[in-house]
């Protein structure tokens, strides 16, 4: 009999753990409250902690008694200036955090009962959360790299390497000593090219990691990182998903790109193909907890400050 995998059967958090704590406006502001000013409230302007409460109708307002700073509990969060109840965004962000695959936003917006462009807009800017915090990741020790394409497929055109439809993305594993992964990054790239690679291996590479690929002439690039590139050449006579070096890229490559396309039919691959991949880097990096992700998802929204929808409509290169 297999082992069970205790990572894929983790209990997570339930549904009737998610309602008893964030079920209710008033709890959810609660929730938020501690994650912004966990020692208390402390002003944006001048940094004290003197302050009265003022109410504008419903809203409630932060005075500072030194300066006279007014901030409300969502001002400068990714939350900012949302009409949007806090019930709505905590349970998108549950559902994003919570599924083994990904959820579209034409599922949240049946989920939430809200319009489509209201579920985008809500998904957009919790994706933009998970790729500011994954933007730095470095990875270190052991890591499995290859190149891979995200996208559908082009009728009568080019499949693979060189594909009009797809657009081009480093994945890395990083390995541990006893051979389990860890953490992945899935770096969008404009072309698989030394000088990319270069440029990626520099941020998302620590010195003297050891990087394994298929032979790929681009990888030896990695060695501008300070890194080892040890080439494992694929060819015909053997196929990478049978060589025990690839084991893990090869899976969490495969899971991937299951989950993705099972869950989006019709998206602009090109412009937000790197927010796509950054929610599968970062639930893939916080799967050893499913318990605690959504905190952790909900200090970042905090930390990540006001996106607007025009924001999150412009394309990686435009940021």
């Amino acid at each position: 009999m297999a082992t069970m995998n205790r990572v894929q059967f983790q209990a997570g958090m339930s549904v009737t753990q998610f309602m008893e704590l964030y079920g209710t406006q008033a709890q959810c502001e609660a929730a938020l409250e501690k994650i912004r000013w966990r020692d208390g409230f402390v002003c944006p302007m001048c940094a004290r902690n003197e302050h009265y409460v003022v109410w504008h109708g419903k809203a409630k307002t932060f005075q500072c008694q030194a300066c006279r700073y007014q901030t409300t509990l969502t001002s400068g969060t990714i939350f900012h200036s949302s009409k949007l109840p806090l019930t709505k965004w905590f349970q998108a962000m549950y559902f994003l955090t919570q599924a083994k695959n990904n959820v579209a936003a034409l599922e949240l917006m049946r989920l939430l009962g809200v319009c489509y462009r209201t579920a985008w807009r809500l998904k957009h800017k919790i994706l933009e959360v998970m790729a500011e915090r994954e933007s730095e990741r470095q990875l270190v020790g052991h890591v499995e790299a290859d190149d891979a394409y995200f996208g559908g497929a082009h009728p009568g055109g080019k499949r693979g390497r060189g594909s009009e439809n797809k657009v081009p993305f480093i994945a890395a594993v990083q390995i541990s000593p006893e051979g389990h992964p860890v953490y992945a990054i899935f770096s969008r790239v404009k072309t698989f090219g030394k000088a990319d690679v270069a440029q990626w291996a520099l941020k998302h590479l620590a010195a003297a990691s050891i990087v394994v690929s298929d032979g790929l002439n681009c990888f030896t690039a990695v060695q501008a990182a300070g890194a080892k590139h040890e080439p494992s050449v694929v060819g015909t006579a053997r196929k990478s998903s049978a060589m025990p070096c690839f084991r893990w890229i090869n899976t969490v490559l495969s899971n991937l790109k299951t989950a993705t396309g099972g869950t989006y039919h019709a998206f602009n691959f090109d412009k937000y193909g790197f927010l796509y991949l950054a929610e599968a880097q970062y639930r893939f990096n916080r799967r050893f907890d499913l318990s605690t992700i959504l905190t952790r998802l909900l200090y970042a929204a905090v930390a990540t400050g006001n996106r607007t929808e025009a924001w999150c409509r412009l394309a990686e290169d435009q940021r």
